[in-house]
């Protein structure tokens, strides 16, 4: 392990073969964590945004283990299964026991030594119960006598009580206790109430105690009479992929239903501890889990840092990243605080939006609340995979059904994570008439596209938005996307006949300009990779996407650097592309931008045989789909050229500002190792964006005053006896 600028650096997607050309995707996504991790050990960011990234890649972790380790451990139980990379099973389990292993040592040495010093300097205490005064720990005892113990249920364990069931990332209390009159000793767990927050703030608001250790503190209130012999904190991650059968279930709907209740009892594949546990306890766990002694992590708590969001949230603005306020986009922002008229825009060319440096609110979703307001809009057509609980989309296509437009919506009930809150306004939709769809059997519908047709004239006009992120306001306000919004008639009659195949029986596999997935994406990626190969050194690609995995499209990018070609690959998150290895990816590059704002957006460039670094020539294409075997082959996607010299250039400059950047970069050497790039210029290309989006507005200001003033010329010079 090595430092650069005080962060830890790991690779676990390196192996001991250079010569295999794929790296392990699993592995590759413990190195991006462990990126993510990076920033909460980097002493140079705000105090209370590196507690935030400790949360972060704690939920990053989470969803590793439900998922990718899960599946892994229902291979290895049945037998089967080998990575492109050529690693068994049992071997890609234990590299991930290792790498993780790795990680909780990096998190544990940076919170406990750096972190929790540093918040303590600055007020802010996470307290051990031992550490508060009588006053405080009186005061803490009467919330828990009013709002904790009337909904703890602690369940004992003996011949007449089996082992109860413990709930995916549900945080216990494993208690052994005795009964003074005989000596037996029994086993007990008692559940920290999900609903309850997981600090206890005390009456200051600045210091902390987990409520694990409130509840441990009265234990002899909900076992009276008997001894407490021991007390440990315990945490069990469980399988919670969904498995459905869609051919053969009658009602998606339903069907997505019941996994979601069957899926609170996949088994188990991962128990965290605290380090005090004692061997005892923790084989009983293990044995009663069916879990083996690899798949118990400990560490020094708290056990669940996703509860850190509760410091993260204090309001002192001193220790955080300073606020940055979305600016409206061009050509879409009013003056004064109102809206244009968002159709006159498109009409007057192509706008791309780039999130979160530029307004979501006055951009996507004042494009769908315009469109549910205007008597002259006919129809809304829209695509939902994960949205925000509060969504104003959904309020506004409730609204355009309400006032008797046709609203059709698409709802992916199978998106990971989201499928209870999917159900919950998919319902909500059908209520108010709209036409409400649940995806196609076997693909997910993961385009993010919408639809208007309004009423001009004699004829009527299609207004479109595609985009590379979720219809979601909460995670447009820190993932990084890009959408445009057109109304060119080709793309709007690309969306009618995607949106007839997403909704009707339509088996249309042609379109003007979209690049649809599964029908044609994976076959024109290849081809234009192809293309760029046979321009030999004047073949020039740089793409920028969150994950790379898929083989064939690997294998093809090979290709065209064995040819000559250039290629710069911005990759936020999985790499199995191997880079820089002599007589197969020496014209490859690789590096992942992390950093304050989530780098999501899928933005593909070829040189057309320029061989430019400027990117002045060439075609750009964004959309919903990263380069992986499910986004090509198993889901509904969408990939849009971007035709417009001036969105060109957008494009352009963010990708020659992202590879620029020295501050947030790091860059995957042959030998598969993640290292951070140094610090050389201090250029941080997220700081740069930001900036370019405020000049953006403030040239649109001053454009519109500029216009204002004119026009009050104007009026005022053909007024009678007006001086001029």
């Amino acid at each position: 392990m090595t430092a650069l600028h005080g962060v830890a650096e790991e690779s676990f997607a390196a192996d001991a073969s250079p010569g295999q050309h794929y790296l392990n995707r699993e592995l590759s996504t413990l190195d991006f964590n462990g990126r993510v991790l990076a920033l909460a050990e980097n002493p140079d960011l705000p105090l209370l945004e590196r507690v935030k990234f400790f949360a972060i890649f704690a939920t990053n972790m989470d969803e590793f283990f439900q998922v990718r380790v899960a599946g892994l451990m229902d291979q290895l139980a049945a037998g089967i299964g080998t990575a492109p990379d050529r690693l068994s099973v049992s071997d890609q389990l234990k590299a991930i026991r290792a790498g993780t292993e790795v990680l909780l040592e990096r998190r544990a040495r940076a919170f406990v030594s750096d972190v929790l010093p540093g918040l303590a300097s600055h007020g802010i205490e996470l307290c051990g119960w031992g550490s508060l005064s009588q006053a405080d720990q009186e005061w803490a005892s009467r919330v828990f006598q009013e709002r904790i113990f009337p909904v703890l249920t602690p369940l004992a364990v003996d011949p007449g009580h089996p082992f109860p069931y413990i709930s995916n990332l549900s945080l216990n209390l494993a208690v052994i206790v005795r009964d003074p009159s005989g000596g037996e000793r029994r086993f007990a767990r008692v559940k920290v109430p999900p609903l309850l927050p997981g600090l206890l703030a005390m009456p200051d608001g600045r210091r902390f105690v987990t409520l694990e250790q409130v509840i441990a503190a009265h234990l002899g209130d909900l076992f009276p009479g008997m001894e407490i012999v021991s007390h440990h904190p315990f945490r069990v991650t469980r399988n919670a992929d969904l498995t459905l059968e869609e051919e053969e279930a009658d009602d998606l709907l339903v069907a997505v239903e019941m996994e979601l209740r069957r899926r609170r009892f996949g088994r188990a594949v991962r128990l965290e501890v605290d380090s005090s546990m004692t061997e005892e306890v923790r084989t009983l766990l293990a044995r009663e889990l069916d879990l083996r002694p690899e798949d118990v992590y400990e560490g020094p708590g708290p056990i669940d840092h996703t509860a850190l969001w509760q410091i993260y949230q204090l309001d002192r603005p001193e220790l955080k990243d300073e606020p940055f306020v979305p600016v409206k986009p061009f050509r879409v922002g009013g003056a004064d605080g109102e809206a244009t008229d968002i159709f006159a825009a498109m009409r007057s060319g192509d706008i791309l939006v780039q999130h979160p440096y530029e307004s979501f609110a006055d951009s996507v979703e004042e494009f769908i609340d315009q469109a549910s307001r205007d008597p002259d809009v006919l129809a809304i057509k829209q695509t939902l995979y994960r949205t925000s609980g509060d969504s104003a989309i959904v309020r506004s296509l409730i609204r355009a059904a309400e006032r008797g437009k046709q609203v059709a919506a698409l709802v992916e009930l199978k998106a990971r994570g989201d499928e209870a809150a999917n159900i919950g306004f998919a319902r909500a939709l059908e209520r108010a008439g709209v036409h409400v769809v649940y995806g196609l059997v076997g693909l997910k519908t993961h385009s993010k596209i919408a639809l208007v047709v309004r009423q001009e004239g004699e004829g009527i006009t299609r207004y479109c938005h595609i985009g590379t992120g979720n219809y979601n306001a909460s995670t447009a306000r820190t993932y990084e996307d890009v959408g445009i919004l057109t109304a060119r008639p080709e793309l709007g009659g690309d969306l009618t006949d995607l949106f007839n195949y997403l909704t009707g029986y339509s088996r249309r596999v042609d379109y003007r300009r979209l690049l649809v997935a599964p029908s044609a994406l994976r076959t024109r990626m290849l081809e234009l990779i192809d293309r760029e190969a046979s321009f030999g050194e004047a073949g020039r690609m740089v793409w920028k996407l969150n994950n790379l995995v898929d083989p064939g499209v690997i294998d093809a990018l090979y290709r065209a650097s064995q040819a000559g070609a250039r290629i710069d690959l911005i990759v936020r998150g999985i790499c199995c592309l191997r880079p820089g290895v002599a007589g197969i990816s020496e014209g490859i590059r690789v590096r992942s931008l992390v950093g304050r704002w989530l780098e999501h957006s899928r933005i593909y460039y070829f040189g057309a045989g320029s061989g430019r670094d400027e990117l002045d020539t060439g075609r750009f294409y964004i959309g919903s789909a990263d380069m992986m075997e499910r986004n090509l082959d198993r889901r509904v996607e969408a990939v849009v050229p971007i035709e417009s010299a001036d969105l060109q250039g957008r494009l352009r400059e963010i990708l020659l500002t992202e590879m620029a950047d020295d501050v947030l970069t790091w860059v995957l050497s042959p030998e598969g190792a993640w290292h951070k790039l140094p610090v050389d210029r201090n250029f941080n290309a997220q700081l740069r964006l930001q900036e370019l989006a405020v000049a953006r507005a403030r040239r649109r200001m001053e454009a519109e005053s500029a216009m204002m003033l004119t026009e009050a010329e104007t009026s005022a010079g053909s007024l009678p006896g007006t001086l001029r």
